[in-house]
């Protein structure tokens, strides 16, 4: 029996919303495409259609598990909610090539400067570090859940001539705005909020070590740290970090650090939520 099979162009989309509760828009990146940016304007325009600015309380953006993928793309996402500011830096050996990535004007227009919340965890990689450190550093979020995964590398690929392959070297590390290296260290979020995970659940989702952990890794600038938990509930009601953000934004927790509307969040570091 012969079949014919014709190949086609798989595209998975990146971004997806919801509104939770009727007055808090939920935005979930799972990497960084070339589609990201895109699927992000169109989200935050389908949010504010579906709730009026009165209404809506500000933004929770999920980035837990997020691999990372482009590097231009996580810095267009950063940019579209920061009005100034730096996003991300990459330094090497040679402090002349040192190159800087700044913000433009932008955030009022498309989130009208509502609070932000962005969820990270173990499985938060690259891309998402680099979201995730430029929103807190400009004090743009709130990061909620665990640490990081810690890569803060950048690969640049050498041609080798016709037919001869490439070579891939890692020439620098990326930093966060207020110079923090992301390099087996990751982001470290400003409310920790910890996942119950029951045994069998522990048995096949083991703990992500982190970027430390792997052999022949870039060394960390200081000391390094490991992974965290990766874990992540099927269902929103048994999601913790989730259910903390949306509490947060809701004023629903007693937390006098996290502002009413508008404002960046100034939370005290690693205050733990168990």
């Amino acid at each position: 029996m012969e079949v014919s099979v014709k190949r086609d162009v798989i595209r998975v989309r990146s971004v997806r919303s919801r509104i939770e509760g009727g007055d808090v828009g939920y935005i979930r990146i799972t990497q960084f495409s070339e589609q990201t940016t895109d699927g992000l304007k169109k989200a935050l325009k389908d949010i504010a259609q579906q709730v009026p600015p009165d209404k809506l309380r500000g933004y929770v953006i999920d980035l837990r598990n997020n691999p990372g993928g482009l590097v231009d793309q996580a810095i267009s996402v950063s940019d579209m909610f920061l009005d100034c500011g730096e996003i991300v830096s990459t330094r090497g050996r040679d402090p002349t090539e040192t190159r800087r990535y700044s913000a433009r004007v932008g955030d009022r227009h498309l989130t009208k400067g509502k609070p932000i919340i962005v969820l990270i965890n173990g499985g938060s990689a690259s891309a998402s570090e680099i979201v995730a450190g430029a929103l807190q550093d400009n004090k743009r979020a709130t990061l909620v859940g665990t640490r990081s995964f810690g890569k803060g590398s950048v690969q640049s690929i050498i041609p080798l001539g016709a037919g001869s392959g490439a070579l891939r070297l890692t020439t620098a590390r990326y930093y966060t705005p207020a110079g923090r290296s992301i390099q087996a260290k990751g982001i470290v979020p400003d409310i920790e909020c910890l996942q119950e995970v029951s045994e069998d659940v522990k048995a096949r989702s083991p703990e992500i070590r982190g970027e430390s952990s792997l052999h022949g890794h870039l060394k960390a600038d200081g000391e390094e740290q490991g992974g965290s938990e990766s874990y992540v509930p099927a269902e929103a009601k048994d999601d913790k970090a989730l259910n903390l953000a949306l509490d947060l934004m809701r004023g629903v927790q007693a937390n006098p650090s996290f502002p009413p509307s508008g404002k960046a969040a100034s939370v005290p570091h690693r205050a733990g939520y168990n």
